[in-house]
C-alpha cells in the first residue's frame, strides 16, 4: 500500500544502498507527495539509475472467487457496519471509509477494463460512494493521456457492445439476511466454522493424538480451492444434497480401490506358469493403466477426507443446535407461512439452539413484524435474557426501525423450505467412512427454493429496467462517460436488459446473498453474469456483535 510508513521504509533502503535494482509495485496509485519522497531519497542516495520501475497495479481488493471480491482482510473495523453507523462517527471518518471503498471499486473496474452505469439508493453511504466513484471514473476517462480505460488492457472489454451495471447498496437495505440460518454448504461453513480467505480451520477430535505434547488441542486447516472439483460443484448445494454427494464419492473411491486390489491380486498371487500370455498381457495393461491413475485417485481420496471432516463438523453443530429447525422456522416467517411453533416457545426451548441462535431468530421476526406491540417486545426481551442472550442489538434495531419509518416492510423473499421434511435412518459419523450407510439421522432434508433475496430482487429490477412502481424507481443514476456529472431522474429508459452486473454492499456482505445471486443467474434463459462484492465479509456472529456494540452506544 502507498502509505507514509511503507514509503519511509523504501527511502531507508535506498539510502542504505540495500539493492542493485528497485521495482516498486503499489496496490493502488501512489499520491504525488509520497512519490516525490521516493524521488528525493533516490537523489540523495545517488541511486536514481537503480530505480527500475514504479507500478500502480490497481489491485486494491481481494478476489475470493471469480465473481466475488472483498475490500480487505485487515483492519476490518475501519470499514465495518459498526464504523459506518455508530452515532459518534464524524463526517471525516465516514468520508475516509467511503474513499477506501471508492479506491477498491476503481481498482475492480480498471482490472475489468469497463466503465459501468452506476445505480444506488438515495440518502445513505451507498450514495456517497456512488458520487465519489462517478467523479473518479469520469476524471480518469476524460484524461486521454493517463486514462486507465483506453490501453491494451481494456481491448477485450471494449469488444463488448454493452456496459456493465454497478449496483451499490447499503447494508441497511436488508438487515435480516446476514442473520438468517442458512442451509447451503459454503454459507454453512462460513457461518459455523472458521472460514477465512477460503481456508477453514477445524479442531481435531479429542481422541486423535497430537503430533507433539505441546500441541493440544490440535488444529487442522483445509484450503477450499477452485481446483477441488467437488467444492466447485457442491458449494452452493443444500447440506443434505452435499452429504449424499460425499457418500457417492466415497462409494466410487471404494470401487476404484477394490478394482486396484483385485488387479494386484491377479498379478501377484496366481503363480500358474501356464497362464495364457494374452491374458497376462491384458492384466498387465490394466494394472499399468490403474497405476497411472493412482495420483488422481490419491488426490480424490484427499478431497473426500477433507469434505468428510468438514461435513462431520457441520453435522455435529446442526444436530446439537437443531439448526434445520431454525432454518425452516425463519423460512416460514419470511414466506409468511404458518408456524408449527411460536417464536416465544422456540426461545424458551432449552434443547434448541444457543442464545445467539434464538436472538437471530427473534431479530428476523422483529424486522418482519412492523406492528409488533411494545409490550410484546418487552416479553420477548425478557425471555431472551432468561436464556442468557445479549439483548443489546434490540436497542439499536428499535432506533433503526424508528428512523427507517418502516410502515410496511417488504417481504424478504428468501429460500423456501419444502413442507415435506424427511429423515434418514442412518449410522453415526464415527463409522461413516467404513460403512456405506447414510448418516443424516434426525436432520430434515429441507429443499432450498428459488425465491430471490432483497438484494437479488433489486438487481433483477435494475437489470431488466423494471423499476416503475418498485423500490428502485427513485434510485440514483450515474454515467461516468457523460461529460457532466448528472444524477438523471428519472433514469434513462432502455429496452435492452443488462447482461452483466456488479453488486457492492457497503457495510458488510455474506455468502447467502452471493449464492442467491448465482442461483438467480443460473435460472435466466439469456446469459447473465453477476459479480458480488462487499466492504467486509461477515458471518452472523460478527454482524450480531456489531449490532450489540451499536446497541450499547445508543
Amino acid at each position: 500500500m502507498p502509505t507514509a510508513a511503507n514509503v519511509a521504509r523504501i527511502c531507508q533502503d535506498c539510502r542504505a544502498q540495500l539493492y542493485d535494482k528497485y521495482y516498486l509495485n503499489f496496490v493502488t496509485a501512489i499520491p504525488r507527495p509520497l512519490l516525490e519522497e521516493v524521488a528525493k531519497a533516490s537523489l540523495e542516495a545517488d541511486c536514481v539509475p537503480q530505480i527500475g520501475k514504479v507500478y500502480d497495479q490497481y489491485l486494491n481488493f481481494i478476489s475470493l472467487e471469480d465473481d466475488f471480491f472483498v475490500l480487505r482482510n485487515q483492519m476490518l473495523g475501519e470499514v465495518s457496519y459498526y464504523a459506518l453507523n455508530r452515532p459518534d462517527a464524524s463526517d471525516e471518518e465516514i468520508q475516509r471509509i467511503c474513499d477506501s471503498i471508492v479506491e477498491c471499486l476503481f481498482s475492480v473496474f480498471v482490472t475489468s477494463g469497463t466503465v459501468p452505469i452506476i445505480r444506488c439508493p438515495r440518502g445513505n453511504a451507498a450514495e456517497m460512494v456512488a458520487q465519489a466513484l462517478d467523479k473518479k471514473l469520469r476524471d480518469n476517462v476524460r484524461d486521454p493521456r493517463n486514462s486507465m480505460f483506453t490501453g491494451d488492457s481494456t481491448a477485450i472489454a471494449q469488444l463488448s457492445f454493452s456496459r456493465p451495471l454497478l449496483v451499490i447498496l447499503d447494508r441497511n437495505v436488508d438487515l435480516a439476511t446476514p442473520l438468517h440460518h442458512t442451509w447451503t454448504y459454503q454459507a454453512l461453513v462460513h457461518d459455523m466454522l472458521n472460514l477465512d480467505l477460503n481456508r477453514v480451520t477445524l479442531l481435531t477430535a479429542d481422541d486423535e493424538p497430537p503430533p507433539s505434547p505441546t500441541s493440544s488441542p490440535q488444529q487442522r486447516t483445509y484450503d477450499l480451492l477452485h481446483s477441488d472439483r467437488f467444492w466447485e460443484q457442491h458449494r452452493g448445494s443444500p447440506f443434505p444434497a452435499m452429504a449424499d454427494a460425499v457418500q457417492a464419492e466415497v462409494d466410487r473411491y471404494k470401487t476404484s480401490e477394490e478394482e486396484m486390489k483385485s488387479l494386484k491380486s491377479a498379478m501377484g498371487v496366481d503363480d500358474d506358469e501356464s497362464e495364457d500370455s494374452d491374458l497376462l498381457t491384458d492384466k498387465t495393461s490394466k494394472l499399468g493403466s490403474a497405476i497411472k491413475s493412482l495420483p488422481e485417485l490419491m488426490e480424490k481420496k484427499k478431497s473426500i477426507d477433507m469434505h468428510t471432516n468438514i461435513a462431520t463438523a457441520l453435522l455435529e453443530q446442526i444436530k446439537e443446535r437443531k439448526l434445520d429447525v431454525f432454518f425452516e422456522m425463519e423460512d416460514r416467517m419470511i414466506s409468511k407461512s404458518s408456524l408449527d411453533k411460536t417464536v416465544l416457545d422456540m426461545i424458551s426451548d432449552t434443547a434448541a439452539g444457543t442464545p445467539e441462535d434464538k436472538m437471530r431468530l427473534f431479530i428476523i421476526y422483529y424486522i418482519l413484524s412492523p406492528d409488533i406491540a411494545e409490550a410484546d417486545v418487552v416479553q420477548y426481551t425478557s425471555a431472551l435474557e432468561a436464556v442468557g442472550a445479549n439483548t443489546a442489538p434490540l436497542t439499536y434495531l428499535g432506533h433503526w426501525k424508528s428512523l427507517s419509518k418502516m410502515k410496511a416492510p417488504r417481504p424478504l423473499g428468501s429460500y423456501t423450505a419444502s413442507t415435506t421434511s424427511v429423515s434418514s435412518v442412518v449410522s453415526t459419523m464415527s463409522n461413516w467412512m467404513n460403512s456405506g450407510s447414510k448418516w443424516m439421522e434426525g436432520v430434515k432434508n429441507l429443499v432450498v427454493g428459488t425465491k430471490n433475496l432483497p438484494v437479488t430482487r433489486i438487481v433483477d429490477q435494475l437489470m431488466e429496467h423494471r423499476t416503475t412502481g418498485q423500490v428502485t424507481e427513485d434510485y440514483c443514476y450515474f454515467d461516468p462517460k457523460q461529460l457532466r456529472p448528472t444524477d438523471s431522474r428519472p433514469a434513462p429508459q432502455s429496452k435492452t436488459p443488462f447482461t452483466e452486473a456488479f453488486v457492492f454492499v457497503v457495510g458488510g456482505g455474506n455468502y447467502i446473498e452471493y449464492q442467491n445471486l448465482q442461483d438467480y443467474c443460473s435460472r435466466q434463459q439469456t446469459g447473465r453474469h453477476v459479480t458480488y462484492g462487499t466492504s467486509q465479509l461477515m458471518n452472523a456472529r460478527q454482524f450480531l456483535d456489531q449490532l450489540a456494540e451499536l446497541g450499547t452506544r445508543d
